[in-house]
């Protein structure tokens, strides 16, 4: 199982990533070795995510929501 993730960082923006470990993963972004992004903008929440079957289909995902505008990103977790 595959998880495609949205972090909040404290300069406001959205980060989007993916992974097999949710918790390791966001520990490792909090923990300043996840990212290059969320180490110069350290995460404040993990917004949500959402399962896909494997990492194909979690990159795919991971592209299509980094296509879209901050105020449409939150909604992919829900719709998507």
């Amino acid at each position: 199982m595959w998880f495609l993730y949205l972090i909040e960082c404290r300069n406001g923006a959205l980060y989007a990533g993916i992974t097999n470990d949710l918790a390791a993963r966001y520990q490792a972004h909090v923990d300043g070795k996840g990212a290059k992004y969320t180490r110069g903008n350290p995460p404040m929440r993990l917004v949500g995510a959402k399962s896909y079957p494997d990492r194909s289909s979690a990159s795919r995902a991971e592209w299509e929501i980094r296509q879209l505008p901050k105020a449409k990103k939150r909604g992919f977790l829900d719709d998507g």
